[in-house]
């Protein structure tokens, strides 16, 4: 198996991760850094290897086998597509793009120019999800009927005083800073999201951006979901305080953040409880209960291994563009649900 060339775009605390993910690869090697700030320098030299100002200047010099852009959100669209043009393999961090019409033309143009556009979700490389998948794709749960799912945690009050207060506008709120990750799962798992209705709350905190929200979700497949996501709430039913993959966190392995029914049965996540029918379907009738094992890895470390294997030709996307695409009008949908009070039709 032969190794790729990997450069990386942008030297800040996501940047870094992905950086140290593909130094210690067994199936990627480190080809350069891409950023005009101190912090680009810093991380070449320490790496040792050629530091770029630009992708325009990397590509004029260097034609690595693919790039992981960890820029700010609203250049994403335009380093992806100076990518593309390149014909050079990409993984955009999430979100994919700032606003949904960018986001389409970098999908669009990657499609055309059949150069693989990835989006940056690393719980798709979680071996959580990945179980899940497996199991629902299986047919264990029979179809799928209903999701529950939760995002409940409380962030510090202090948080809010980064930036001049930033974070107490809109567009500081859990909704555009943390349910891109939920969304992004819930699809991987049950389907696209054709209807979102919202609801949201300020009456906690009193800033002008929500702290608190409410969602209702019809899949393609005719399966619905609600959704309660707050970064208010003493809880610790969210992924980070449950999944156990970031040691940042507090933990609490004997609490779930989702939940998906089908007709034969039910599964939790993270703690893997299954309960299927062994027989006759009924609620006068017990489950068979079983908890699924899960060989636990980094996510991030997934992530490069599979996008060498994309690169190399040997997979196709577990996370395409066009999934981080979907997952962008889910999140605009609540956004316009919550302010309309209307439920909000998605085409993908």
């Amino acid at each position: 198996m032969s190794t790729v060339r990997i450069a990386v775009a942008g030297a800040g605390l996501v940047g870094k991760r992905h950086i140290e993910e593909v130094d210690v690869s067994q199936s990627a090697e480190l080809a350069s850094i891409v950023d005009p700030g101190p912090a680009g320098r810093e991380v070449a030299e320490k790496y040792g290897v050629p530091l770029y100002q630009s992708l325009a200047e990397l590509f004029q010099k260097d034609k690595p086998d693919g790039v992981i852009l960890a820029t700010p959100n609203q250049i994403h669209v335009g380093g992806g597509l100076e990518c593309v043009a390149a014909g050079v393999p990409v993984i955009v961090e999430k979100p994919i793009g700032d606003t949904i019409e960018g986001a389409t033309r970098l999908v669009e143009a990657g499609e055309q120019a059949a150069v693989p556009v990835l989006t940056g979700h690393h719980r798709n490389y979680s071996s959580i999800m990945s179980t899940a998948r497996e199991i629902v794709q299986r047919g264990v749960l029979g179809p799928i009927v209903a999701v529950v799912g939760t995002a409940m945690f409380y962030k510090p009050d202090d948080y809010y005083d980064v930036g001049g207060g930033w974070r107490r506008e809109p567009g500081g709120g859990p909704i555009l800073l943390n349910l891109t990750h939920e969304v992004n799962n819930l699809l991987s798992l049950v389907g696209d999201i054709v209807s979102v209705q919202a609801v949201t709350s300020n009456a906690t905190r009193g800033f002008p951006v929500e702290d608190t929200a409410a969602m209702v979700f019809t899949f393609a497949n005719g399966a619905l979901g609600t959704f309660l996501l707050s970064d208010t709430a003493g809880s610790p039913r969210s992924w980070e305080q449950t999944s156990q993959e970031n040691i940042s966190y507090s933990t609490y392995p004997d609490e779930d953040c989702y939940h998906i029914a089908g007709t034969t049965g039910s599964l939790s996540i993270p703690t893997m409880r299954l309960k299927i029918f062994g027989g006759k379907r009924s609620w006068w009738e017990p489950f068979d209960s079983s908890t699924e094992k899960l060989d636990r890895s980094d996510p991030l470390a997934n992530q490069v291994e599979h996008f060498a294997a994309v690169i190399r030709g040997d997979a196709h996307p577990i996370c395409s563009g066009r999934d981080g695409l979907k997952t962008l009008k889910v999140v605009d949908a609540v956004v316009e649900s919550a302010r309309t009070g209307r439920p909000v039709e998605i085409t993908n």
